[in-house]
């Protein structure tokens, strides 16, 4: 908390410590009124719009809309359509339909994924010592037949498995 309130001391964002000057327009911290909310796109979760989607109407516009005052039976398909579109900007497949924003997330993630690939590649190329000795095929065989020949763990490990005088693997 005193983070959060100390750098909104620095930035002059308020906090505490500092009270907000009260108007006559209700508003905490002075400017004046807010602006009021606006949400003239339908979504699929909230279709309705609070204002329509089109409010400065041309002549053309303002007499269909005088039209659509009167009976929908003389209203042709193409006025409905355009007195939906004046209404909403969109209709529901159009808000339904996909969108081809994976395809730049997709690209976005396979580009971070190669140029992971490649600063590793370089950092085991460039930046890491070499493999140890004790990492070669060599040295491992070697360090099996000596520990074969001090016959480590007998009862139950690696030297029980080895048959000493056929020199070989148990089956």
């Amino acid at each position: 908390m005193l983070p959060k309130a100390a750098w909104s001391l620095v930035l002059g964002k308020g906090g505490r410590g500092r009270r907000g000057m009260h108007s006559s327009e209700g508003t905490a911290r002075g400017g004046g009124k807010t602006p009021r909310y606006t949400n003239c796109y339908a979504q699929r979760h909230y279709p309705m719009p609070e204002e329509p989607f089109c409010t400065e109407l041309n002549a053309e516009q303002q007499a269909l809309k005088e039209k659509e005052k009167g009976s929908w039976t003389l209203l042709t398909h193409a006025e409905k359509v355009a007195l939906y579109r004046l209404q909403f900007n969109e209709t529901f497949a159009e808000m339904n339909r996909r969108s081809n924003e994976w395809k730049t997330v997709m690209g976005y993630v396979f580009f971070f994924f190669g140029f992971a690939a490649l600063v590793i590649w370089w950092q085991r190329v460039y930046m890491f010592p070499p493999k140890p000795i004790t990492l070669t095929d060599e040295w491992k065989a070697k360090q099996l037949q000596r520990m074969l020949d001090m016959k480590v763990n007998p009862v139950q490990g690696l030297a029980s498995r080895w048959d000493y005088e056929k020199k070989q693997w148990k089956k």
